[in-house]
């Protein structure tokens, strides 16, 4: 299959798109923490103060037993109580710095998961590559009286607010879905920008139903991370479709007005 090859390195970085993650919500949880830390920080001082004042009338002026002993005691009890402070902010501020370097990193993956998927929908065969190929299935069939079917995968995005805008990501990872699926001799092309064309050699109509159904079950995850809904058509070779024009026309009927391709499928003489 002309797919399988170009996307198997980048479909890993599948799972690295958990990436949608709420910023401003991630901004509110970080001032709580530090609400609280500087809360802590607060009650623990005003608890040592206290306990220090009612202490210091015992140790400086009516002193009992080694007065060097309680003295000792109360310095490092002030101390132990600075340094916990100390450590309370500190704390603070490296959780702040690794909650940023984790952000940092989860940004990279976002855009190299983006990339990839850009890079598979670029590397995928285009209309022009799906002409010369469904001509050359549909001769062959003629040929040998053996069947083809076609599969056109119409993709429906989900909403701005749904989707976050991210419609490439969504196109990639479908491809990658779609290809999974799909036998060595099977081939799938990016016809337009939210549609793809799967030829499919040798296959009768029911077997060509399976396939769909196993792409829709494939495209199941993509659907759960960025909405929106695929349609997937099955049209046969000769069941349902008795002429390459016919099958030419279904094609060019969901392809964009503005798209003026030269399609090379001819009608083959019986």
């Amino acid at each position: 299959m002309e797919l399988h090859k170009s996307i198997r390195p980048s479909a890993k970085l599948g799972a690295l798109d958990m990436a949608k993650f709420d910023r401003a919500e991630l901004d509110h949880l970080e001032r709580r923490e530090l609400q609280l830390t500087i809360l802590s920080a607060v009650f623990v001082f005003v608890l040592a103060a206290g306990l220090a004042i009612f202490m210091y009338p015992l140790v400086f002026e009516h002193p009992e037993g080694n007065k060097w002993t309680l003295r000792v005691a109360y310095f490092g009890f002030c101390g132990l109580t600075l340094l916990f402070i100390g450590y309370l902010i500190d704390r603070q501020g490296m959780v702040r710095k690794l909650k940023q370097q984790l952000l940092e990193e989860l940004e990279r993956n976002i855009e190299i998961s983006h990339q990839a998927s850009v890079d598979v929908l670029q590397s995928m065969p285009d209309i022009n590559h799906f002409w010369d190929r469904l001509t050359m299935e549909f001769r062959r069939a003629v040929a040998t009286q053996k069947t083809l079917s076609l599969l056109l995968v119409k993709a429906k995005p989900a909403t701005k607010a749904e989707a976050g805008g991210d419609e490439t990501a969504a196109w990639g990872d479908a491809a990658r879905a779609l290809a999974r699926k799909l036998r060595p001799t099977d081939s799938i092309y990016r016809l337009g920008t939210d549609l793809f064309g799967v030829v499919l050699p040798e296959t009768d109509p029911d077997n060509a139903q399976r396939v769909a159904l196993r792409l829709q079950e494939s495209l199941q995850a993509v659907r759960a991370k960025f909405g929106g809904t695929y349609d997937i058509n099955c049209h046969n070779y000769p069941e349902q479709v008795q002429s390459a024009h016919e099958m030419e026309d279904i094609v060019k009927s969901l392809l964009p007005d503005e798209m003026g391709w030269e399609v090379p499928v001819a009608q083959p003489t019986r």
